[in-house]
């Protein structure tokens, strides 16, 4: 009977020890600092409360067995992302978006494609940061296949603008590509006519200098034959 006793005791004591060293492990791991990199279309919470989920999502220990070798996935927009713990209470998630060149819009939808014109995401809501192209004719659309246009050189002349877009901070809400592959960029109501590819990396890095001027204006500026040799530029008033 004593024998007995003992045991319970000692397997009391255990677990009480347990939950002590528990306890001490939650609150020692406890997640007070969080670093977010390479978010784009998400905020720091935002990607937060995806990767920190469930009762344990603030415990450092718990997140480190969790994501260990593996990523976040299956989030739109989202490649993947990686969990890295830097101390008991530090971590940092580093997010690598999908990377779109535009979008389209298709019966109700705005459809996101990458650089080669493959749709990667659908969304019914617009993205901030990505522009929308128009002009472009296809019959269908496919997830994950290419827009079938009919002329697929049209995705280069899309990435090269996007690009230059980018390099110069600069935000199109539109741009649209007429049958030659002329473009004309929509700011607000100012639209930019750039014409052919031709001196694109002249045009908009001048654009990036006028832009502030047209700001609240509504007409038409022409960039078509601008060159370094050739600054002319003008200006058309919409008519009221």
């Amino acid at each position: 009977m004593k024998r007995r006793t003992v045991i319970l005791l000692s397997t009391g004591a255990a677990l009480a020890v347990l939950g002590v060293l528990l306890a001490l492990a939650l609150r020692y791991y406890e997640v007070t600092t969080v670093y977010v990199e390479g978010n784009v279309h998400y905020s720091n919470e935002e990607v937060m409360d995806m990767v920190m989920t469930g009762r344990l999502g603030h415990n450092s220990l718990f997140l480190a067995l969790k994501y260990k070798d593996k990523g976040v996935d299956n989030i739109p927009f989202v490649q993947t992302m990686d969990v890295d713990i830097l101390s008991p209470d530090t971590i940092r998630i580093t997010v690598y978006e999908k990377a779109l060149a535009g979008y389209i819009e298709y019966l109700g939808r705005y459809m996101y494609f990458d650089k080669d014109g493959i749709i990667v995401e659908t969304s019914d809501q617009r993205t901030a940061g990505i522009p929308q192209v128009t002009g472009l004719h296809f019959g269908y659309v496919v997830m994950y296949e290419k827009l079938p246009v009919d002329n697929p050189e049209i995705f280069e002349n899309i990435l090269d603008i996007t690009q230059l877009l980018n390099k110069y901070q600069i935000q199109a809400d539109k741009i649209y590509f007429d049958k030659s592959m002329h473009k004309t960029l929509y700011f607000g109501k100012a639209r930019i006519s750039l014409g052919s590819n031709d001196n694109i990396g002249e045009k908009i890095m001048r654009l990036k200098a006028i832009l502030p001027e047209l700001d609240g204006k509504k007409g038409l500026l022409r960039m078509d034959n601008y060159s370094e040799e050739m600054q002319n530029i003008t200006f058309e008033v919409d008519a009221e």
